[in-house]
């Protein structure tokens, strides 16, 4: 397109950002019979995706519906574990708290999934769109506001681009240029914890069973996965990072027996470990002018309690549900309706992970019998229970009509 043309945004929506969240909201608003292009710095393959990696998603019930509904989870489904039960305890105290998705109506809680394979499913499911226009590996390096929309100027292999759009739609991850060239701010936190995730074999069978467990070095993660073995999640202090990642298998296997201890009985065989620096950043505002974030670049969330990709998946199926019946994509007060449904959950998940975290993990021993209580309580006490399932298993706010179609 020559840059000088006439703006023609023809109800185009242009997403920055092939990642799990940006295709799936590819998807779902391909499904929707609208005009997408898709830029994406990879290249189509889930090895070159920097998101479709060694993690271990634990994917909430909602979200499992929502890919049911885009046509995702028929290509992933053999490859996904079911999650039946979930603990909750905290190192050296007494408390604990316990889910079982017989006790809730429902044959799992949520599923585990190596993004790997999530991400391979994606991609088939994308070739499959009829409508979708795809850039990849391509790079967005400008954007000119217009009266009406976006023309962006896109970097490919066959040369410059230039796409006009009526919404722009920042996917493009934590470090988000679109959100930097919105002028869009965001509140960065860093824990000073990072994330180590491999797999392991445990001695005894997990079960269909996640662990959260905590402790003052920080959250870890036990979860099942096929032929018995479980996706190790280890947080520790960024300051002991490089000794962690310095052990070899026995040294690193020890600790994370140290950390878990002997539900499983000894654990074994851990495969190759990748650090994961943590950071809280959480932009200062969802939409701008004919553009919105999602997944990511609007908010990156502590990883305890799995709540990522989840809380984006609902940010993605969210903008579809509104858009697909709009005349005009980018309409300012369709926007504004986007940014008021995702406030609940958005700053809720975000709370909840900042919280718990701090609260969780705290070396502070006075805090013991309070932490303790209230697992307690979360064990025993009905409405709680309920209220803690329900939002495990993401229905919080007004989730999308889409994650809906099996509500327990």
């Amino acid at each position: 397109m020559n840059p000088s043309a006439p703006f023609a945004p023809n109800g185009t929506i242009l997403i920055v950002g092939g990642g799990l969240v940006g295709a799936s909201l590819a998807i779902a608003l391909d499904a929707a019979g609208c005009q997408v292009t898709l830029v994406e710095a990879a290249a189509p393959r889930a090895d070159a995706q920097p998101s479709y990696d060694e993690r271990n998603l634990a994917l909430a019930r909602a979200t499992v519906n929502g890919l049911t509904a885009i046509g995702v989870w028929p290509w992933v489904a053999a490859q996904a574990t079911p999650i039946r039960h979930i603990h909750v305890s905290r190192a050296g105290e007494f408390g604990s708290a316990r889910l079982d998705a017989s006790r809730h109506g429902v044959d799992a809680l949520g599923w585990t999934l190596p993004a790997r394979e999530l991400g391979t499913g994606l991609l088939k499911r994308l070739d499959t769109c009829e409508r979708l226009v795809r850039f990849a590996p391509a790079s967005l390096v400008g954007l000119e506001k217009q009266s009406a929309g976006w023309r962006a100027q896109v970097k490919t292999e066959q040369g410059t681009q230039h796409i006009d759009a009526a919404l722009l739609v920042g996917a493009d991850g934590t470090e988000s240029f679109v959100r930097a060239q919105l002028g869009i701010n965001a509140d960065v936190h860093d824990y000073q914890q990072t994330l180590f995730v491999c797999t392991v074999t445990p001695e005894r069978d997990p079960a269909h069973r996640a662990w959260e467990r905590f402790s003052d070095e920080g959250p870890m993660a036990m979860l099942p996965l096929a032929e018995r073995r479980c996706g190790l999640v280890l947080t520790v202090p960024s300051k002991t990072a490089a000794d962690v990642m310095a052990l070899d298998d026995a040294g690193f296997i020890a600790l994370a027996q140290q950390r878990f201890g002997w539900r499983l009985g000894r654990l074994t065989r851990p495969g190759k470990r990748h650090p994961y620096a943590i950071r809280r950043v959480a932009a200062c505002k969802l939409v701008a002018s004919r553009a919105v974030l999602v997944g990511n670049a609007a908010q990156t969330v502590h990883p305890i309690g799995a709540q990522g990709f989840n809380l984006g998946l609902r940010d993605a199926l969210t903008l579809a549900e509104l858009v697909a019946d709009a005349a005009d994509p980018g309409a300012s007060d369709l926007l504004d309706r986007y940014a008021a449904r995702r406030a609940p959950d958005r700053e809720g998940t975000m709370a909840m992970s900042h919280d718990l975290v701090r609260f969780a993990c705290m070396p502070q021993p006075w805090l013991a019998p309070f932490r303790s209580l209230a697992l307690l309580a979360y064990d025993r006490v009905p409405p709680l229970q309920q209220a803690m399932a329900r939002r495990g298993m993401g229905f919080r706010g007004e989730p999308p009509h889409a994650v809906l179609e099996r509500l327990p």
